[in-house]
């Protein structure tokens, strides 16, 4: 009995864990045989995603009293090479006050701005409208006129450079009046939170639902929970341990997502027009650091399936279930609630377990020991091919169309290389697994039009096809990256071009 109980053991470790948990891959991009040129259709969307927050001034917002407290007591420090310090913004002494609050200056620049991405060859730019420019006081019944009529200038100037307004509803920030405490609670935990929110998005959809029809109702929730509320590297810069204590600001999030559908759907029926309602999540091509550690497989997949799966499977279901707690929340209205999956992409994630301590992982931007790594500015390794798996995987799942509403790098470089290979190489696994069915890819949205400010990054990561010179009157000049976007929209992808981009990532 001993001897076939030992006989059973090793056979269920050599069938099952092999193929148990995630698996890291030696291949950085897919194979493209026999391909002469990728063309993208007429009606697919290329473009550049911002924010508000990130390129206006908004110093009624979380995240402007954040800057401005950060500022005055010198916290400007970081954990690491783009690991963010709670409570600190990096390097963000280094620029004036009037830099801090005009940000990229696009209040006064917006029309340049949409000019350049216009004579781009774009067609199609991702904003957000913030919350605290509407309603700058928590004792407004009625939107500042101000506020309103800045988003319907900058509407308007973008349909004037034949620009598809593309618009977010919540990207990171929210009026810091939104944190006062009300029965014990703040921000999204507040019992008034949804009546509050739904006040805003009526005023955004009564004003500018005539001119848009693409909608985001929620940016990157889970990064927003994590690093609001986990990290506390974004507002409300708290610090909880366990996955149930940020329960009710997931259902809050999911709950606010179909209060704003409800809204848009209600103003279609009422314009006779109709509308794309989804939200985008933050993506990664989550791998074990070691195949041969299981712990690390394991890790893996699970960390995937919370960080990226939980929220959409909430929707595709109607009932959020958060993974390694017995949370299970039936939200009316939920399910089936997206006309599109919004995908932001950046890269790969390794996982490294200590055995010792399971709970206790590492999450690693990049391999220090892989030489053959393409690494941005922040340390983020490209990983196109991991685009394909993120692209495959939400299709098989929830079998909807899917808009890339970000993706790109940072590279501070004014011969940006690793952006140029990362748009390069990106858009040609999007175009494979559209050419080859596999998913139905409708819009490639680079992040970001021009440098900004990058959250707790500050100013010093530079994700823009533009270069923003801060310290001369915020002067703009693109990269040879905004050329070959352009050469791009206009040809497609050449065999040359994919052969000069993509060498880096073909394994040695």
């Amino acid at each position: 009995m001993k001897k076939f109980i030992t006989i059973l053991i090793i056979s269920f470790t050599l069938i099952f864990i092999p193929n148990c948990g995630a698996k890291r891959q030696s291949k950085f991009i897919s194979d493209f045989p026999g391909v002469e040129k990728m063309e993208f259709s007429r009606d697919f969307l290329m473009g550049t995603s911002t924010a508000a927050e990130q390129m206006e001034e908004t110093p009624n917002s979380d995240w402007g009293k954040f800057i401005q407290s950060a500022y005055s007591e010198k916290r400007f420090d970081s954990a690491g090479k783009g690991i963010a310090k709670p409570g600190h913004i990096h390097n963000l002494g280094d620029y004036s006050q009037e830099i801090i609050l005009k940000k990229t200056n696009h209040n006064q620049m917006y029309e340049e701005d949409f000019k350049m991405a216009s004579e781009m060859k774009h067609n199609a730019y991702r904003f957000s409208v913030a919350w605290d420019r509407i309603f700058p006081r928590p004792d407004m019944t009625e939107p500042d006129p101000e506020g309103v009529a800045y988003y319907k200038k900058l509407i308007q100037s973008m349909k004037k450079n034949n620009l598809k307004p593309l618009l977010t509803l919540f990207h990171f920030s929210s009026p810091a009046w939104f944190w006062e405490e009300k029965d014990g609670k703040i921000g999204w935990e507040r019992r008034d939170a949804l009546q509050q929110y739904e006040k805003f998005v009526r005023v955004v959809v009564q004003n500018y639902g005539e001119d848009v029809d693409h909608w985001c109702t929620l940016n990157e929730p889970m990064v927003y929970i994590f690093g609001g509320y986990m990290q506390g590297v974004f507002p409300p810069l708290l610090q909880r341990k366990d996955p149930s204590e940020v329960s009710d600001v997931m259902i809050a999030l999911l709950k606010s997502h179909v209060l704003a559908r409800k809204i848009i759907k209600e103003n279609d029926t009422k314009l006779g027009k109709k509308s794309e309602v989804g939200f985008t999540m933050h993506t990664r091509a989550f791998e074990p650091y070691r195949n041969y550690a299981i712990l690390d497989r394991i890790i893996a997949e699970k960390v995937e399936q919370a960080f990226i799966w939980d929220f959409i499977d909430g929707i595709n279901t109607g009932t959020l279930k958060i993974s390694n707690t017995n949370i299970v929340q039936n939200i009316e209205g939920l399910k089936d609630s997206l006309d599109y999956l919004g995908i932001n992409y950046y890269g790969r994630y390794y996982i490294k377990s200590d055995i010792t301590s399971p709970t206790q992982f590492q999450t690693l931007f990049s391999d220090p020991n892989n030489k053959d790594e393409l690494k941005n500015d922040l340390d983020w390794e490209a990983y196109p091919i991991g685009m394909s798996y993120i692209l495959t995987k939400s299709t098989e799942k929830y079998k909807l169309p899917i808009y890339i509403l970000e993706s790109g790098t940072a590279d501070a470089n004014d011969n940006d290389i690793k952006r140029q290979a990362n748009i390069v190489t990106t858009l040609a696994e999007i175009w494979n697994v559209n050419n080859s069915k596999k998913a139905d890819v409708r819009g490639y949205i680079h992040w970001s039009l021009i440098d900004n400010f990058e959250w707790a990054e500050g100013f010093d990561a530079k994700f823009g096809l533009v270069k923003v010179d801060y310290k001369n009157n915020y002067k703009r000049t693109p990269r040879p990256s905004a050329e070959l976007f352009t050469k791009i929209i206009e040809n497609g992808i050449t065999k040359d071009i994919l052969e000069k981009f993509s060498q880096d990532f073909i394994t040695k």
